[in-house]
């Protein structure tokens, strides 16, 4: 098989492709420029797990970053295991095929526990005291410490949160060099999360992105000249563009005041209580999933969203099925957000009783996505948490605001104009037009098999 290799540029569309992405600008006047036809729902580990498996999620699973799992009667979210993508892989295939075939997994999501033979993944260390340290998991996991003893202790705070930067995306793909020159894998999947930040926060205002879209410009001239040098098969896409938000939706507020939510008091502080409430939102961007635990409160469910602006589609069991969306983890409802909205998780109605992790970055509490997570409500604050830190004594960062009309990207709409549609940029031998979602797994196969 081909060597080849996939970077995913997350966010990345053609109208940001220009003069401040000179390399990648002068690079692609010899490839092919496709867009990707969005799917639904346009978030990281669903479009990610399609491209993999050429499935949509009716087949594998994926409804979204996260969901509601009804056994347990919580909410979910950036879980890790390979397990929970219901659908072969192309590594899986590509091994039947070939025995010698191997792949590295650098990034991409769903990355523990699965049959690709080399790959890394955050996992941060949750110590007794409450601190959280940065740290990556990797198979096998001696790679784990020959990368880090060889570009330092992966750059956790860098790659979320109100500190995320170039550094992440840099380590990232200075580690999946290193793993190529060790290992030399048939497959190299690698993901750079960079343009996510600055586009979330700051849409496609050039005056705050510009050195962003240069400084991953010139990352992908380090990466693509590597694996030119190795004469591998190149793919770079991403997996949805970011359009420009103005306008947040907060569902479970509504919800709340028609008495369907069930909130605990802790310690004078605000609790979503999802199994004990009627019915709840799990939002996703610009994607919410809508459950109902109480069917007795469907019809107000349906004259809530009716009357909520902001939300442009709102999908039942038949359009699931119309939009590969129909799986046992998906919503009752699915709602799609109107241009310029997208779906706050807050369920509060004062914020002085709104719970602690809102004011964290605290990915796996939160009952939903939280953008506003990127930006910081006080430096000062943040200084004096961290003298705390450093001085040895326990601490919160509870720093991120909870303002979410900061926030002015969003994404996971599929009726979003074709400027922002994500991108494929391959040889033009492996290339066509109009590629949809599912698609991209043939181009990866053809590129493989070439």
């Amino acid at each position: 098989m081909k060597k080849t290799v996939v970077i995913d540029v997350v966010g990345l569309s053609s109208n940001l492709i220009g003069k401040h992405t000179p390399f990648l600008d002068q690079y692609i006047k010899s490839k092919k420029l496709n867009t990707i036809t969005p799917m639904l729902p346009a978030v990281t580990t669903a479009v990610q797990s399609t491209y993999l498996t050429g499935k949509l999620p009716t087949d594998h699973g994926i409804v979204g970053n996260g969901w509601y799992d009804a056994t347990d009667a919580e909410i979910k979210f950036w879980k890790q295991s390979n397990k929970l993508v219901q659908a072969e892989k192309i590594w899986d295939r590509a091994k039947k095929e070939n025995p010698e075939f191997t792949c590295s997994n650098m990034f991409w999501w769903y990355n523990m526990y699965s049959n690709a033979d080399y790959s890394v993944t955050p996992r941060p260390n949750y110590l007794a005291d409450g601190r959280k340290m940065p740290d990556c998991y990797s198979e096998p996991a001696e790679l784990r410490d020959i990368l880090q003893d060889k570009l330092g202790q992966f750059p956790l705070f860098q790659f979320w949160g109100p500190g995320a930067n170039i550094k992440s995306s840099r380590w990232i793909a200075d580690a999946t060099m290193l793993t190529d020159e060790m290992q030399n894998p048939t497959l190299t999947l690698v993901y750079l999360p960079h343009l996510d930040y600055c586009l979330q926060k700051f849409g496609h205002n050039f005056n705050h992105i510009s050195k962003e879209l240069n400084e991953i410009d010139a990352v992908l001239k380090d990466l693509i000249s590597y694996y030119e040098s190795k004469n591998a098969n190149i793919i770079i896409l991403s997996e949805y563009g970011i359009t420009p938000v103005n306008k947040p939706v907060h569902l479970n507020r509504a919800f709340r005041e028609n008495g369907l939510l069930q909130i605990r008091i802790e310690r004078g502080l605000e609790l979503l209580d999802a199994g004990a409430s009627k019915a709840f939102v799990v939002a996703d961007h610009q994607i919410a999933h809508v459950y109902i635990n109480d069917p007795s409160v469907t019809e107000q469910v349906k004259k809530i969203l009716k009357n909520t602006p902001g939300i442009a589609l709102v999908l039942d069991a038949e359009g699931k099925k119309a939009h590969g969306m129909d799986h046992e983890r998906a919503g009752d409802f699915v709602l799609v957000a109107e241009p310029e909205s997208w779906f706050t998780y807050y369920f509060w109605l004062d914020d002085a009783k709104a719970p602690d992790y809102a004011r964290c970055v605290d990915i796996h509490k939160k009952p939903g996505y939280d953008p506003v997570e990127m930006f910081m409500s006080s430096k000062p604050r943040a200084a004096y948490k961290l003298l705390r830190k450093k001085a040895g004594f326990r601490y919160i960062m509870d720093v991120i605001p909870l303002d979410a009309t900061l926030i002015k990207g969003s994404h996971g709409s599929i009726n979003t104009p074709v400027e922002f549609h994500p991108v494929l940029i391959t040889d033009p031998t492996l290339n066509s037009e109009n590629v949809t979602a599912t698609e991209v797994y043939d181009v990866i196969w053809k590129a493989l098999n070439a």
